[in-house]
């Protein structure tokens, strides 16, 4: 059989089709802003990575009980003929559910991107600004001390999902947040009056 090709349009076309939830959608496109970004360091696909970051929760709102989410929307990609790599590193986000371990870099960074997007939205929503323009790295690792704070994010997952990716939390943490502010304003994270900042310059190469 043919390798399907991916489409982005495709896949944002599911995830609104099965998903009504604003703040589902804007976490599902969160979740693809970073996972591109860490694709686009790797030399991965990005639409490819992108497309997997779309769908890993587009079954959450109709299966929201762990264990058929996210199995059953996987049953439905693979009926839509989604190649098995894809289902397969959505069901290892959820590998504590599903048995499914976490080995490509793609399955890793997914959970790694999954777990700190969530928590990054949540440290940006609280700022006076609401915006993630002005948030600093060390502002999130200070908020995963409060327990009270986004405490359906697990503390756990997100210094295992950094680790799992080999890179320290508050510098995971600061390249989620560079990712997302890429598309700060798509994400509704981009608070009012506050201009993106700019990118750090590479070096030049001599």
């Amino acid at each position: 059989m043919a390798r399907m090709s991916l489409s982005r349009d495709a896949a944002w076309q599911l995830l609104t089709e099965w998903t009504q939830s604003d703040s589902l959608r804007k976490h599902a496109l969160a979740v693809e802003a970073a996972l591109c970004g860490y694709a686009r360091r790797a030399g991965e696909n990005e639409e490819e990575w992108g497309v997997v970051a779309l769908l890993h929760d587009f079954d959450y709102e109709r299966f929201p009980v762990l264990g058929e989410h996210p199995v059953k929307g996987c049953e439905h990609l693979t009926q839509l003929g989604y190649p098995a790599w894809v289902t397969r590193a959505i069901l290892s986000h959820a590998s504590e559910a599903t048995g499914v371990t976490r080995d490509s870099p793609l399955e890793k960074a997914l959970f790694a991107c999954d777990e700190m997007a969530g928590f990054v939205t949540a440290a940006a929503l609280v700022r006076p600004s609401k915006s993630v323009l002005d948030l600093e790295a060390a502002s999130v690792v200070k908020r995963m001390k409060d327990k009270a704070f986004a405490r359906g994010v697990s503390r756990e997952h997100l210094q295992q999902g950094a680790a799992e990716i080999g890179v320290p939390l508050e510098e995971h943490a600061a390249n989620v947040i560079v990712f997302m502010r890429e598309r700060a304003a798509e994400l509704g994270l981009a608070g009012s009056g506050l201009a993106v900042p700019a990118p750090p310059r590479q070096a030049e190469e001599r």
